[in-house]
């Protein structure tokens, strides 16, 4: 039997949508990636590395962990113990100093200790998920991707761009609002709406009465909508 196709998003969701990113590209003009790296592995490590911690904490402790390491050769030779009070600050060390040496073991074996550039090949890397994937391919090889991270998930809730019902489902999640847009925008999408995430909507108290795009999102209200008050919310950075 021939495959149902998939239904097509509503044009007026997909027009407020597209409006939001207009306007947050407005706002966050040098919205990017926040994790400091010069090459993809340099990426897939410190993304790994993000994991339950902030992205400046990261961007502390990988410069004298690629002084060390610089590739995945080096990496996967390392001294466990070495790697773990490098990375001791990030959080979970043991856990994530196990991902790393298992993730440069598996670049050294099956791609001679380069990152491979392509969805179906990092996902089969120890420790990385799709939405580690996607940052790595967007970012360091200039493949449209969507990084559905914590931040994401809130404000695609938020903006009712998504059915509540899958917004826990990253997966299901990345595709709805990948429909909204054209693919060539997905990776600039997800750093505008993180960055929004962390400086204006926050998880606690978003700051409504702040909010460049508040006119066309149906949760506003839910945080201080006092331009003032909210205002005082603001940051201009991400977390410490």
């Amino acid at each position: 039997m021939p495959q149902t196709p998939p239904e097509r998003p509503d044009t007026r969701l997909v027009r407020r949508a597209r409006k939001i990113n207009r306007v947050l590209a407005q706002t966050y003009p040098d919205a990017g990636c926040e994790l400091d790296f010069r090459d993809p592995f340099e990426l897939l490590v410190a993304t790994v590395l993000s994991a339950q911690t902030t992205d400046r904490r990261v961007n502390a402790v990988t410069p004298a962990l690629f002084a060390a390491y610089p590739d995945a050769h080096g990496l996967a030779g390392a001294e466990r113990a070495a790697v773990e009070e490098i990375i001791r600050p990030t959080g979970f060390f043991r856990a994530k100093t196990d991902n790393l040496l298992k993730l440069s073991a598996a670049l050294v074996e099956r791609y001679d200790g380069q990152v491979p550039g392509r969805l179906k090949d990092l996902v089969t890397l120890p420790g990385v998920g799709r939405k580690t994937a996607n940052v790595v391919l967007g970012n360091a090889f200039d493949v449209p991707g969507i990084t559905v991270d914590t931040h994401f998930a809130r404000l695609v809730d938020r903006f009712g761009w998504v059915d509540p019902a899958i917004v826990k489902d990253p997966v299901k999640t990345e595709h709805a609002v990948g429909a909204l847009f054209a693919r060539k925008d997905w990776t600039m999408l997800s750093h505008r709406l993180i960055w929004h995430g962390r400086r204006r909507c926050h998880a606690r108290r978003p700051a409504c009465g702040a909010c460049p795009v508040a006119r066309w999102c149906p949760a506003y209200g839910i945080g201080p909508t006092d331009p003032e008050v909210a205002a005082a919310l603001v940051t201009t950075q991400g977390p410490a």
